[in-house]
């Protein structure tokens, strides 16, 4: 095909093609436009597919009578807020968490109940419909996107697509495109859920808020491995993304609205590694607590980005594994995500989340985040204040995300053994930097929440703490370093972190494969770069840094991967 004939409706075509290759039925928009046969808008400036959405409200509610589903239908027709995204987060609340309405009941009494708007368990039971060319009128302004994603009849995606072939057409000609349709056709981003920029082979994605800056690549489709690099990148997006039950898991556990402050919200998603981290840590996360079987758990295979694990431990051994973050990945999001994910999970039966610092700075960074991110959480965090306060939240029947620093589960008298606060096994420990905490089990601050929270006692022959790296093989040369849980026996290390310079170097002394990881160690820079590359080259990395993913997730009983990169930030959940 030449340069001539390759035409912004190619790229059109292919998007929808692609689209229809994942399920998603496809129109044309002149087809269903108002004063035709196939009309399915009154007028111009309706965007609501109207019968569909009423349609879909019957199809999920049965139960309910007619009149309650108008309420509902009325009340998303007309979402409160007196700007676009407060509109459009008023919106997002009624799809995730249904319609509140009230109706009478056949004997004669008032009953209260939530009309489902989309069923995010079965997608099947939805109506998935991609239009092109859909003209929108609003305020005089005559506006046409070029494929909108409507969901039970509410468009929930755009794509707003360029001709790779023009040299004055790129993706961010798209992206101001999407600007000018947020200003002069605002109606059409009410319930809007997800905008995708492509010139027809690179791509991005972003949120309703997002700036240039954060509208970013999605690169892998199932999560097992990113995208062949000569697939384009709107396929990747079409066929990984807009997967109906990723899409659907994006909307419901991926998407946060945080206030910025000055009564600004922003509307943030999770990129493509965060997302795939928090699927597999919640499957672990079942496996851990031993609440796996016979259970629907995530919808896919797992991601995996790390190199030379072998997936899952053993049923109930109640340890679930290490995600690593690069710095400026949305580490912190990403737990959040992780929280609101397993606290959703049917099977753990209102959880309870305990996040664990080192530092009070970081306890108060996270549970800022987390305060942010209170409408996924479904509930307030709550910062322990006190060894006292801490041992109150974690004496409740269910629920809570409790946030404490390691130093609050110390013993009342040194040598003491720590009282047994809870028994539950629904009772999450979600450890930032956990290189830091996670290493004294005998009698140090890691034994003593073990035995506050009933988890397994930890040994040299059983755990490998995270911040040393065993060198195995890498499996390919997209990897990221994380070391986890171990049945391989090793030499009993020194205590905890705290422990002296002088016995860092006599525990080094007898095992030479440490010796390079142990803080002990001087180097310089030079000598470091070098042992660097050496440890490169044997754990098989690809020196290409630029294609590695930002995260990873670990959960193996096996020696696992790889060296450490410097600026490393690791999290590390239990059950």
């Amino acid at each position: 095909m030449t340069a001539t004939s390759f035409t912004e409706s190619v790229v059109e075509e292919a998007a929808l093609a692609w689209l229809e290759s994942v399920g998603w039925a496809v129109v044309h928009g002149p087809n269903i436009a108002p004063d035709t046969p196939g009309a399915e808008r009154g007028d111009y400036g309706q965007v609501v597919l109207a019968q569909r959405l009423r349609d879909a409200l019957a199809r999920l509610n049965p139960a309910l009578p007619a009149a309650a589903l108008e309420d509902a239908f009325r009340k998303l027709m007309r979402a409160e807020g007196a700007e676009m995204v407060a509109r459009n987060r008023a919106a997002h609340r009624l799809l995730v968490d249904g319609v509140a309405v009230e109706y009478r009941a056949a004997e004669g009494d008032i009953r209260g109940a939530q009309v489902r708007v989309i069923d995010f368990d079965e997608p099947a039971n939805n109506d998935w419909l991609a239009v092109n060319q859909v003209t929108v009128i609003e305020n005089k302004h005559n506006r046409r996107p070029d494929v909108v994603l409507f969901v039970n009849g509410l468009p929930l995606a755009i794509l707003e697509l360029k001709n790779a072939a023009d040299e004055d057409a790129t993706i961010w000609t798209a992206f101001q495109q999407i600007q000018t349709y947020k200003a002069e056709i605002p109606s059409l981003f009410t319930t809007n859920e997800l905008l995708v920029v492509s010139d027809g082979v690179n791509a991005r994605v972003g949120t309703l808020t997002a700036g240039r800056e954060w509208f970013k690549p999605w690169r892998t489709v199932s999560g097992q491995q990113l995208a062949d690099p000569h697939i384009p990148e709107l396929q990747v997006v079409l066929e990984g993304l807009l997967d109906k039950q990723r899409f659907l898991d994006l909307v419901r556990d991926f998407t946060v609205f945080e206030d910025e402050g000055g009564g600004r919200l922003a509307k943030k998603m999770a990129g493509y590694h965060q997302f795939h981290a928090v699927q597999a840590a919640v499957d672990e996360t079942l496996r851990a607590a031993e609440l796996r079987q016979g259970l629907r758990l995530v919808t896919e295979e797992p991601g995996r980005y790390e190199a030379g694990t072998k997936p899952g431990g053993e049923p109930g051994d109640r340890r679930i594994g290490v995600v690593w973050h690069t710095q400026g990945s949305g580490k912190s999001l990403t737990m959040a995500f992780y929280a609101g994910r397993i606290i959703r999970e049917p099977a753990m039966e209102n959880p309870t989340l305990v996040v664990l610092t080192d530092r009070n700075d970081l306890d108060d960074q996270l549970f800022g985040t987390f305060s942010r991110c209170a409408d996924l959480l479904r509930q307030p965090p709550v910062q322990a204040e006190s060894r006292a306060h801490l041992r109150e939240l974690l004496r409740v029947a269910a629920g809570g995300v409790v946030f404490t620093t390691i130093h609050k589960f110390f013993p009342e008298t040194q040598g003491d053994r720590h009282p047994v606060l809870s028994e539950r096994r629904n009772v999450v420990v979600i450890a930032d930097e956990a290189h830091r905490s996670q290493y004294d089990f005998v009698d140090g601050f890691a034994s003593h929440m073990r035995d506050a929270l009933r988890m397994p006692p930890s040994s040299a022959s059983q755990a490998r703490p995270s911040s040393w790296p065993t060198r195995t093989r890498a499996r390919s040369s997209a990897t990221t370093s994380a070391s986890t849980t171990s049945s391989a026996p090793c030499r009993t290390p020194p205590q905890c972190r705290s422990t002296t310079r002088a016995a860092w170097q006599r525990w080094a002394s007898t095992r030479p494969s440490a010796r390079r990881s142990t803080p002990s160690s001087k180097k310089s820079p030079k000598a470091k770069r070098s042992s660097a590359r050496r440890s490169s080259s044997r754990s098989g990395l690809s020196s290409r840094r630029s294609s590695a993913p930002r995260s990873g997730f670990s959960c193996s009983r096996r020696a696992s991967s790889t060296i450490s990169r410097r600026g490393s930030r690791r999290w590390t959940a239990r059950a």
